[in-house]
């Protein structure tokens, strides 16, 4: 069993910014979903074990930035320009194969094993 705990989340202005915390499992491949009542778990970013490699979803890109800092078993997603449709619940997850998945699976929730309970980020306009 994998734990997962995000920290992080707040309400905020549009135009601020918010970093995003994940106490993280290990050299395993991550990513960071978000949720809105009504609506199916969204990809948002994901990063490879070593951290080398980053994804984003196009409604993030240019925005938001993930990152890990695998000695303190953490992965980080930075949030600049925040948009009131940002809103929403954050989570973390973990692949605990050790295969990168494709750029379509990474975006499937059924990709990730183990999921944290998420941290509320609200944009107000």
């Amino acid at each position: 069993q994998v734990q997962l705990e995000e920290s992080g989340g707040g309400l905020v202005q549009a135009g601020a910014s918010l970093t995003l915390s994940c106490a993280a499992s290990g050299r395993t491949f991550m990513a960071w979903f978000r949720q809105v009542p009504g609506k199916e778990r969204e990809f948002v970013a994901a990063i490879t074990g070593g951290g080398g490699d980053a994804y984003y979803a196009d409604s993030v890109k240019g925005r938001f930035t993930i990152s890990r800092d695998n000695e303190k078993r953490t992965v980080f997603l930075r949030m600049d320009s925040l948009k009131p449709e940002d809103t929403a619940l954050y989570y973390c997850a973990v692949r605990l194969t050790p295969s990168v998945p494709n750029r379509i699976t990474m975006r499937h929730p059924k990709t990730y094993d183990f999921w944290g309970r998420g941290t509320q980020v609200t944009v107000s306009s």
